[in-house]
């Protein structure tokens, strides 16, 4: 089983789950081919859970960099306007 949860605020949480060292990581933070940064890890039961960074997030932090919205959308493949209904919503 492994449960997937989205965090705003994804470099605060790595550091509070630094906080504690007994964590078993599956591997380094991995940033997938469309920006999403995430961590596995396993609970106190072996159940690996995912942390992903917010895909809303995702999209500020590149448009932060200084890339267009037309830039972000091809490096996601994703269409503007769903990339605007996720900044939006």
């Amino acid at each position: 089983m492994e449960l997937c949860f989205e965090e705003e605020h994804f470099d605060d949480f790595l550091q509070k789950l630094n906080a504690y060292p007994n964590i078993e990581y599956l591997g380094d933070v991995v940033e997938h081919s469309w920006g999403q940064r995430v961590v596995r890890f396993y609970d106190l039961d072996g159940h690996i859970i995912e942390v992903g960074e917010s895909m809303k997030m995702v999209i500020r932090r590149f448009l932060d960099s200084g890339m267009t919205m037309e830039e972000v959308s091809k490096k996601m493949d994703a269409s503007i306007e769903d990339l605007e209904k996720l900044l939006n919503g």
